[in-house]
Parts: structure tokens; sequence; C-alpha cells
């Protein structure tokens, strides 16, 4: 797996299919995502490119205090690339990024920098600052695919439901959500990581 730093000098990506996301924990509804991702860039003989942030956009946006974070950045990286990704797009979330609006971003960054063919999204995801959903991206000219919520052990799986989960010592629970072991139990958030 390839890994960038921003959206800056990206290569050409064949037949790109895209996904962003914080994904922290890489858990079961992730990784849903992520086959549904892998399966139709493949299907179109592309390359499958997940977008994710440092920080998480809680803590850049002054909204993550108390946030315990499943994965680090690294942790991230491993496991996306066990699932068959073939390019990691890193995003620094500050501020400025975080006041883009969903039609800025998706075309700026997703068709513009990367030249998205089709976008693949959770059934909650929004984009931008006013958090448009997947139904608002028209006339764009991509292939938009939803992928439904993922339900397991009687959750629907998050994060979010993980990390309450591990708070309440239901870590053998929270493993079977994330599917793998939690590797050192949840972190602190952390700053920023730097990129030269």
């Amino acid at each position: 797996m390839k890994v960038f730093y921003g959206f800056e000098s990206l290569p050409h990506f064949s037949h790109p299919a895209v996904t962003v996301g914080s994904f922290d924990g890489v858990h079961l509804g992730h990784r849903a995502l992520i086959q549904r991702l892998v399966e139709e860039a493949r299907a179109a003989n592309g390359e499958s490119v997940v977008v994710t942030f440092d920080p998480h956009p809680r803590i850049a946006l002054g909204r993550g205090e108390g946030l315990r974070l499943l994965t680090s950045t690294d942790e991230k990286r491993r496991l996306l690339e066990e699932l068959g990704v073939d390019a990691l797009i890193v995003v620094r979330f500050d501020a400025a990024f975080g006041a883009l609006s969903g039609r800025e971003f998706v075309d700026r960054c997703l068709l513009g920098a990367i030249g998205a063919e089709t976008i693949v999204a959770g059934y909650n995801h929004r984009f931008g600052h006013d958090r448009i959903s997947c139904t608002e991206l028209t006339g764009f000219g991509v292939r938009v695919i939803e992928v439904p919520a993922c339900e397991a052990e009687g959750y629907r799986v998050s994060s979010t439901t993980i990390r309450r989960l591990i708070e309440a010592g239901e870590v053998p629970l929270a493993e079977r959500l994330l599917g793998h072991p939690l590797h050192g139990g949840t972190t602190p958030a952390s700053p920023p990581t730097q990129h030269a």
C-alpha cells in the first residue's frame, strides 16, 4: 500500500474508488466498507484509495476532550493494508480544512486531486462542514455507493459503541466488534503527527 500525506503531489490513480473517514479502530463496519471499496476498484481494474485524517477531526475542532482513540495512525495504516487497500492519503485536519463545504471537498480533493470515479461511503457519512450526504452529490459525474450499517452481537457497530464497551470493561465483546485484538487499549488523543 502506498501512503501519501495531503493532496499535493499525488500520482495519477487508475480508475480510483475512494472512501473518506477517520476509521478509528478499523472495526467490522469499516471493514465491510473497505471490502466494498476494494471490490469496486478491482471490478473497474482500478485502485482503492482511503482518505483519513490526522489528527482526528473532533480533536482538531476542539471537541475531543476525553476522546480515547482505538488506533494510532500507524495501526490504522497496517490494518488498512491488511485489507488490501492500494493507497492511503493522510490529511492534516485543521480549522481551514474543516471549513471546506462538502461540495468544495468533493470537487477539489476527491475529484480534482484524486480523480475519483467511484465514492464509497457509510450510510451515515457526511461531507464537509455543512455535512452534505451522499444523495446530495449529484451533478459531479461520479458514481456514489452507500454501504449500510453493520450490526453484530446485537449492536450497531461504531467506534463510539466500541469505546463505551471498553470503558465498561467489556473488552472481549469490543474486540469482536473490532474484528481484531485491541492493541494496548485505547489511547488518549495525541497531537497530530508531523510530516515533512
